[in-house]
This record gives C-alpha cells, sequence and structure tokens, in this order.
C-alpha cells in the first residue's frame, strides 16, 4: 500500500492539540444552547474491537458536528467498571479485579483516543472507585426509605457458573447471558427495587419518548405487559382460603375445568402438605423449579402436570374442578394460578386431552357449531356464548363486562390490571460490586448504614473467587461492625449490587464529578438535562435503559431533579459483524483496531466504520472495504495539495456553475443525513461524488470553495486530515472553531434546459429536462413525451442524433 500522507503524524500532532486546548472540556455553568451527547459507558474488561468502535465514533462525529453549529457540547466519558463481565477477567487472569479493571481501563482509554474519539476527560468517573459507589450507596438508601428497597425470599435464577443470581433479563433462552451456562431455581433472601409500582408511569410515560426508536418502545411495552382482566377468588374445597386467578378472558370463566398453579406458587406446600402422595408431588415440582422458564412459556413445550389432590370451587357456577400444578405455568404471570379453559385456550386444551380432563364450550362458532368430543384444537375467536347462565345469545367480547361487573357484585371477583414485569432484583454474591449498604442488628432488625458512614468500602482482603456463597462473608473485619441506633453489635450485608445499578444514574454524575457532599448538583443537572442525544447497543433496550428510567422518576418523585426521563433522543447502533457472526475471541473473528490504525490511520478507520452502511443495522466487516476507504483519503489529500499549486492559475473551469450547485447540494445532503437519522453513509457518499466533480473541473480561485467545503463537511467524520488540511489551505487551527457550511436554496434546483425534438428532421415538441443529464436518461424523457409519443409509438427509430444541450433529431425508419 502506497503511503499518500503521514497519516502517523498528522493524527498525534491533532490528538495532542485538542487535548492541550482542552477543546472539549465544557463549562456547565454555561448552559444556553447546551448539548449533551453520552455514549453508553463501557465495560473495563477487555480490549475494544473494530465492532465496539461504531458506537464511539458515531458519538463523536454528533459531537463535532453540533460544535461547529455553535454549541455548548458536553460529552463526556467514564467506566461502569463493577459487575461480572470484570470479575470474570480477573479470575480468568489470575489478578485481583481492581487491578485488572485498572489495567483494562488504560488500555481502553489509550485506544479511544487513538481513534481520536475526543472527551471531556476531566469528568471521568468510574464506578468501582468509592467516591463514585459511595453516592450509588446513598441512593439505594434513599429507595430503602422509600419502602422501595426490599428483602424477601424468593426463587431466583441461579447461575452455577458465575455462582451469582440473575435478574430475569440476565437470563436468554434459559442460559445466563455472560457464560451461556444452564440457569436453575433456587430459593434465597435476595434484595429487590420495587420497580412494579412504577409501572403503570414507565408505559405511560414511552408516549413522552418521541425521538426513541419505536422498536426499542415495544420491546419496553412488551417487557411491562401490561393487561386489563379480573381478578376471581376460587374457594378451596375443605378450607375457608381461596385461590385467586387473574384472567383477561373473563368472557370463558363458565367453561373453566380444572385450576393450574404454578410449581413455586406459595400456597402449594400447604394445600399438598396431608395428600397421599406428597412425596411423588413435591418430586416433581422441585424437577419443574428447576426447568428454563423460557422454556416452560414456550407455546410448544410438552404440557407436564401433577393433581394435587384437592378442588376449588368455581364462583359463578359452584361446581368443583380439580387443582393441578404444571410446568406451563409461571409465577411471573398474574397470580401463579390459571383458571385452564380447555375449550377456548390451546395450552389447556393439550393439557386436557393429555389428562382426560373435561372439556366445556361456552363460546360458540356462529358458522360451525362446536362439539367438544371432535374438537382438534381451542376454539379462540370471538363468537355467541353458550353453557353461560344469564349470558348466552350474547357476543362474548359484549358479555366480559356484564360477567365483571355480575362478579363484583356478587363480591367473587374484580376488575384490574397487572402487569409482567417483576421486581427488579439487585443482590449478587459476588464480590466486584458495590456492598449493600445495610446492617442485621438483633435488636433494631434490618438498618440502613448512616449517610455519615459512606460509603461501605468493599473489602480488598475478600476471597473473591467463587465459591457458592457471598465472598464479603470471608472478610471478618467487613462483616463485623455496630449497629448505627443502638451501637450493639451487628453484621454487614454481605451481598453486593447488580452493576446495573451503578449504570442507572451515571449520567447525573458526569455534570457534578467533583461534589463530595452530594451526588449531583441540582441546578446543573435541571439545566443540563434530559441528556440530548444517547447512543448505545439496542441489546440494553430493556436493562440499562429501563432501569435508568426507573430511578430518574424515583429521584424526580423525591425532588432531587426536575425532570422524570433521562434521555431525550436515543439512538441505538447496529453491530458490526464479521464472517457473518458477533466478534468474540471464542469465535476467532475479532478485528482489532490498533493494527489497522498502524496501517490505515484512525482516520481511515472511522471513515469505514462510518461507511459501511446504515448505521442502526448490523453489517459485516470487510477487510477490503478498509482499503478504499485509504484510498479515498488520499484522494482528498492530493485535492487540497492540487488546489494549493494550481490556486493562482488562470484557467477557467468548465463547469464552474455545476460544481457551486453540487457544493451547495452537498452541503444539504450531508447536513439532512446528520440531523435526520445519522444516515452517516449516505452522507459520506455524497462528499465522495463532490470530491469526484471537483477534480472533473478545471482549476482557479473558484474551486478553492469547493476543496474548503469538501475539508469542512469531512471534518467531523475524519478530524485529524480534516485539520492538517484545513491548515494546508492557510487556515488558523482548530477546523472544530469554523461555522458548518450554509447552503444557498437558490442553488439547490438542479438548472433545467429546453431541447429541441425532431422527428426525421422536423420540430415536433420541446422537453424540458436538467441540464446534467445523461445521454440515456435524456431518451427515455424524450420518448414519454405525449407529442413524441404520437410521431414514435408504434414505429422503429433507426438512429439517435444528440447534440448534448442543444438538439435531438429521432429518425424512423
Amino acid at each position: 500500500m502506497e503511503k499518500v500522507y503521514p497519516f502517523d503524524k498528522i493524527e498525534a500532532k491533532w490528538q495532542k492539540y485538542w487535548r492541550d486546548k482542552k477543546l472539549f472540556e465544557a463549562n456547565t455553568a454555561d448552559y444556553k444552547n447546551k448539548f449533551y451527547c453520552l455514549m453508553m459507558f463501557p465495560y473495563p474488561s477487555a480490549a475494544l474491537h473494530v465492532g465496539h468502535g461504531r458506537n464511539y465514533i458515531i458519538g463523536d462525529v454528533v459531537a463535532r458536528y453540533k460544535k461547529m453549529k455553535g454549541f455548548n457540547v458536553l460529552t463526556p466519558m467514564g467506566w461502569d467498571a463493577f459487575g461480572l463481565p470484570a470479575e470474570n477477567a480477573a479470575i480468568k487472569d489470575n489478578i485481583h479485579p481492581k487491578t485488572s479493571t485498572t489495567n483494562n481501563i488504560k488500555t481502553m482509554k489509550r485506544q479511544l483516543n487513538s481513534w481520536g474519539v475526543c472527551y471531556d476527560w476531566s469528568r471521568e468517573i468510574t464506578s468501582c472507585f468509592p467516591d463514585y459507589y459511595k453516592w450509588t450507596q446513598w441512593i439505594f438508601l434513599k429507595l430503602f426509605e422509600k419502602g422501595l428497597a426490599y428483602k424477601k425470599k424468593a426463587y431466583v435464577n441461579w447461575c452455577p457458573s458465575c455462582n451469582t443470581v440473575l435478574a430475569n433479563e440476565q437470563v436468554i433462552d434459559g442460559r445466563c447471558e455472560r457464560c451461556d451456562t444452564q440457569v436453575s431455581q433456587k430459593d434465597l433472601e435476595q434484595w429487590f427495587f420495587k420497580i412494579t409500582e412504577y409501572a403503570e408511569r414507565l408505559i405511560k410515560d414511552l408516549d413522552k419518548l418521541k425521538h426513541w426508536p419505536e422498536r426499542v418502545k415495544i420491546m419496553q411495552t412488551n417487557w411491562i405487559g401490561k393487561s386489563h382482566g379480573v381478578n376471581i377468588h376460587f374457594p378451596i374445597e375443605g378450607s375457608n382460603r381461596s385461590l385467586t386467578c387473574f384472567t383477561t378472558r373473563i368472557d370463558t370463566i363458565f367453561g373453566a375445568t380444572y385450576m393450574v398453579l404454578a410449581a413455586e406458587h406459595p400456597e402449594v406446600p400447604n394445600l399438598i402438605k396431608d395428600v397421599k402422595n406428597r412425596d411423588e408431588i413435591i418430586k416433581f415440582v422441585e424437577a419443574v423449579r428447576n426447568e428454563s422458564k423460557i422454556k416452560r412459556a414456550a407455546v410448544d413445550v410438552e404440557k407436564k402436570g401433577i393433581f394435587s389432590g384437592r378442588y376449588v370451587i368455581n364462583p359463578v357456577n359452584n361446581k368443583k374442578i380439580p387443582l393441578w400444578i404444571a410446568n406451563y405455568v409461571l409465577m411471573e404471570y398474574g397470580t401463579g394460578a390459571v383458571m385452564a379453559v380447555p375449550a377456548h385456550d390451546q395450552r389447556d386444551f393439550e393439557f386436557a386431552k393429555k389428562y382426560s380432563l373435561p372439556i366445556d364450550v361456552v363460546i360458540d362458532d356462529p358458522k360451525f357449531p362446536l362439539d367438544a368430543e371432535i374438537m382438534k384444537s381451542a376454539y379462540v375467536k370471538d363468537g355467541k356464548m353458550i353453557n353461560s347462565d344469564q349470558f348466552n345469545g350474547m357476543n362474548n367480547r359484549e358479555a366480559m363486562q356484564g360477567i365483571s361487573e355480575f362478579m363484583e357484585k356478587k363480591g367473587i371477583g374484580k376488575r384490574c390490571v397487572q402487569f409482567k414485569l417483576r421486581d427488579w432484583l439487585i443482590s449478587r454474591q459476588r464480590y466486584w460490586g458495590a456492598p449493600i449498604p445495610v446492617i442485621y442488628c438483633d435488636k433494631c432488625g434490618i438498618v440502613g448504614v448512616s449517610e455519615k458512614d459512606l460509603p461501605v468500602l468493599l473489602p480488598e482482603n475478600a476471597k473473591f473467587k467463587p465459591h457458592g456463597e457471598s465472598p464479603l462473608k470471608s472478610s471478618e473485619k467487613f462483616v463485623e461492625t455496630k449497629c448505627p441506633k443502638c451501637k450493639s453489635k451487628a453484621r454487614r450485608e454481605i451481598d453486593t449490587m447488580d452493576t446495573f445499578v451503578d449504570s442507572s444514574w451515571y449520567f447525573l454524575r458526569f455534570i457534578s464529578p467533583y461534589a463530595s457532599d452530594k451526588p449531583f448538583n441540582k441546578r446543573d443537572v435541571d439545566n443540563w438535562l434530559p441528556v440530548d442525544q444517547y447512543i448505545g447497543g439496542v441489546e440494553h433496550a430493556i436493562l440499562h435503559l429501563l432501569y435508568s428510567r426507573f430511578i430518574t422518576k424515583v429521584l424526580y418523585d423525591l425532588k432531587l431533579i426536575s425532570f422524570d426521563e433521562p434521555f431525550e433522543d436515543l439512538f441505538t447502533q447496529g453491530m458490526i459483524i464479521k464472517d457473518g457472526a458477533k466478534m468474540s475471541k471464542s469465535k476467532g473473528n475479532v478485528v482489532s483496531p490498533d493494527d489497522l490504525i498502524k496501517r490505515y490511520g484512525a482516520d481511515t478507520v472511522r471513515l469505514y466504520t462510518l461507511f459501511i452502511g446504515p448505521p442502526e443495522r448490523d453489517a459485516e466487516w470487510s477487510d477490503r472495504g478498509v482499503d478504499g476507504a485509504y484510498r479515498f483519503l488520499s484522494r482528498v489529500w492530493r485535492l487540497v495539495e492540487r488546489a494549493g499549486k494550481e490556486r493562482n492559475k488562470k484557467k477557467v473551469p468548465d463547469n464552474i456553475l455545476g460544481l457551486k450547485r453540487k457544493m451547495h447540494q452537498t452541503i444539504k445532503k450531508v447536513t439532512d443525513d446528520i440531523e435526520k437519522g445519522f444516515h452517516f453513509n449516505t452522507a459520506i457518499s455524497a462528499i465522495m461524488e463532490l470530491v469526484n466533480e471537483t477534480y472533473s473541473v478545471g482549476n482557479d480561485e473558484k474551486i478553492h470553495e469547493a476543496v474548503k467545503t469538501v475539508v469542512l463537511l469531512l471534518s467531523p467524520f475524519v478530524p485529524h486530515i480534516a485539520e492538517e488540511l484545513w491548515e494546508k489551505l492557510g487556515n488558523k487551527p482548530s477546523i472544530l472553531k469554523q461555522n458548518w457550511p450554509l447552503y444557498d436554496e437558490s442553488l439547490i434546483e438542479e438548472e433545467k434546459i429546453t431541447i429541441p425534438v425532431q422527428v426525421n428532421g422536423r420540430l415536433r415538441s420541446k422537453v424540458l429536462v436538467r441540464a446534467d443529464i445523461v445521454e440515456d436518461d435524456l431518451k427515455s424523457e424524450i420518448l414519454s413525451d405525449e407529442k413524441v409519443k404520437k410521431w414514435t409509438e408504434g414505429k422503429n427509430i433507426s438512429k439517435w442524433i444528440v447534440v448534448p444541450k442543444k438538439l435531438v433529431n429521432i429518425l424512423l425508419r
């Protein structure tokens, strides 16, 4: 590869210049015309590859563009440094997580700088440092004081490889999202955040987020899972207790022929304590609990169940129906108890067929009356109510309201709203996390640590390698303490917090990174937030983004901030893949940016990363594409050199007006592509066309304006070479201080000319076309003209005589 320009020297020079001049350090006291541009901060668990670079390069383009548009841009960076990724990396390398994390931060920071992505490093935060997690613990205490942080015993997802609990969102297809190990269930005392209390607001306020991708909002809506229905109370035969089930299909209540409980239902132990086959039921329950909840909820899962030996009473018709325990019912949905209507629910139908349970039709097909004896599947469409007492003959949808009112009057049911969303499990039995700031006292119970005693420091001498229980237990000095209330001997909580707690509020800390008496300055965060532009992967749509919205709303309710949504505009970039798969060391398809930058320069890597395809979609990495990006930058370099050498020559360009028009069209195109959806690939393509146009004309003083525009438009994408060429053109640095070029509306429209059209030498029409139209397009325009059609339709054309921009003569046979 021919080295056309000294990119290594140029890039080092300008990175030092930006750093020395502190061009990216923001003054948060001045919030007029502010623009807060934030990239999701990374886990420092390994070196970055080119796939990671897409996120940071996109953000850097936006920040540079906004600076040239005159905005006061804040673009900080930090490190999501606690959690399983960092701890697992440390265990693998047999070093302390603190050492591993610090080393990885140095490597990743060097890589970010080598890409030429610039941040306000004076605001750098690291979530595993005490000056940060002190305030993570403070936020926990605020939730604890408000009753939004609580501890309870629950069946939780357990990863036997990571030796820790996982939130539902961290289990993918029944496996740990970190290590891909099959997840099992454990009954443990765990800390939760009561996110369910905010379910309604979290779903309703999605309407406020006008600049979020629709698919992200749909993902959150589905995860929260709002349903309207009725809670029905089924009395347990031979008992004064009842079981409550939630249904959205109250119209089918008269067809309930059995009830099903989830294996995890808290009433199961009481219900079976006196039945003959208790041991058999317990064995079945334990087996189901250890199955993947994802698989249990799958439509095609084999339905398995066992009769509990007990019955419940259907309250609308007083029929006794059997109570079963089955694998296809989960505690996560509704109440963990389901009224089974096999005639009108396919899962119930399959179960009833397998275990020979009754099937009663209560909604009939208006066209083909149903017979339960010969039904091959459940009837799930609308129809006419039958076998439903006073509701017979009604349309089933109309009957829903009537049955609901009937049940409420009888006191056997109540209309309500349910959510699939479950409380956020934050306990982790791992070392590398913020200690939960709670103390257990035999006299006072559970007591929050006093704020003056924060942070609760993570002990460095704990045995951090997983061994089946919380590693903090191994540090007696950490565990043994005194109760803040009564001063008696007490013990600390030994679990640490989920790392998503750390990342749920970091965007606030960037505004006041040095505040020692508060997590953030309220006036400043109110002035700078919500974040104007947030950029990151769509894989965070449910976890990080939902949790951040929840914590923001809690802080708003506590009057600590004056806004209740953290991110105004969200952009989720697609992945860069290699050989058809996500980049990973295990697949051997990781592309390191270090080698590419050494060979081609950072600007080439940036350009190709942006040009590879629409940034919201996944894209396949191609080494050949990198060569193409370098060749283009070399052309730009030669163009500027040529413009400098020939600037004073008297040759008049052949198409200076056409070039000027192209220049203004390109300014508009690039501006629109950045402003309206980050279409960087098409923006760069437009600049390439302008470069080609500039090369195609002659050269004089007027060409200089087009070359200057090329450099200005390229500067957010390839900042190093742009700075150097800007200087070569006789300007003072930095190009970042220049105004973004404006276009002239009058020059946007294509120049039009009138072409006389002859047929066999006689004038038949005149056609208005673009001045730069190519011959094939010109012929198509002429043949579509109504006057020309009159003379040529159905006839053979023997020859076209085209005099460019002056005349066309069509010769017919």
